[in-house]
């Protein structure tokens, strides 16, 4: 049920919560062609996945094809021919070398531990050699270096994905509660629509070049506060 938390009280998402903001989520990036998608896993158990491309010196994503890498993991991804790629960076448009071009692969995953959503992402180059984790960190947002280098096991690691069983690089959930509750606490005092996956997304993201584009924050569709989806929506641990 929906609840008037303390700001002393933690959130904690459920993961039945955990997918009806996905959905929503997903709901918006089909309208916007933002290429977000659910995939099913096991009967009550699925994730986010976006792939997209950026350029090995960019801090920025790139808007540009990336029907060469679709459906190709990272160690299978075959080399293509630069014309196969086109970039549009700005208002210029460019041509630039396959090596250049690093794949990302994001998974938005529930975690039954910490009760809240975990981003597990991967990036090979296009002959599909897959990044050190060396060369993640050096990747990194420059905004988010200080905190990284600080503590760079806590941030940002690499363990298996629970749901595939496969290795992937991972953003530390630890602190998410305590990201996410003066968040909804303060969207719970205005009464104000609000998509914890968004605005949890949208913080995590840019610190591995994952942008939110802002029309999430602000879509109608969205919302705590939406009559089908008041019941039931945050779960608070006191």
């Amino acid at each position: 049920m929906s609840h008037n938390f303390k700001r002393n009280e933690n959130i904690c998402l459920g993961e039945q919560q955990f997918q009806q903001f996905c959905k929503l989520f997903i709901k918006h990036s089909d309208e916007i062609n933002n290429g977000w998608e659910w995939r099913q896993k096991e009967l009550n158990e699925g994730y986010m996945v976006k792939v997209h491309l950026r350029s090995k010196n960019s801090k920025s994503n790139l808007v540009m094809r990336d029907h060469c890498f679709q459906g190709l993991q990272c160690h299978e991804a075959e080399p293509f021919s630069e014309e196969e790629v086109n970039v549009e960076n700005d208002a210029e448009e460019a041509q630039i070398t396959t090596s250049e071009l690093i794949r990302y692969e994001y998974h938005v995953v529930y975690s039954s531990s910490y009760q809240a959503p975990v981003l597990y992402f991967r990036a090979c180059y296009s002959d599909g050699r897959p990044l050190a984790l060396k060369e993640i960190w050096e990747n990194v947002h420059d905004c988010f270096k200080e905190r990284l280098f600080q503590e760079p096991w806590e941030t940002i690691t690499q363990q298996e994905h629970h749901l595939l069983g496969q290795p992937f690089f991972v953003l530390h959930p630890c602190r998410t509660s305590e990201l996410m509750t003066p968040i909804m606490y303060g969207a719970t005092q205005e009464q104000r629509n609000v998509n914890y996956i968004t605005s949890w997304l949208s913080m995590m993201g840019p610190v591995v070049g994952l942008d939110v584009p802002l029309s999430y924050a602000t879509a109608v569709s969205q919302g705590i506060f939406d009559p089908k989806l008041k019941k039931g929506m945050i779960e608070v641990d006191k």
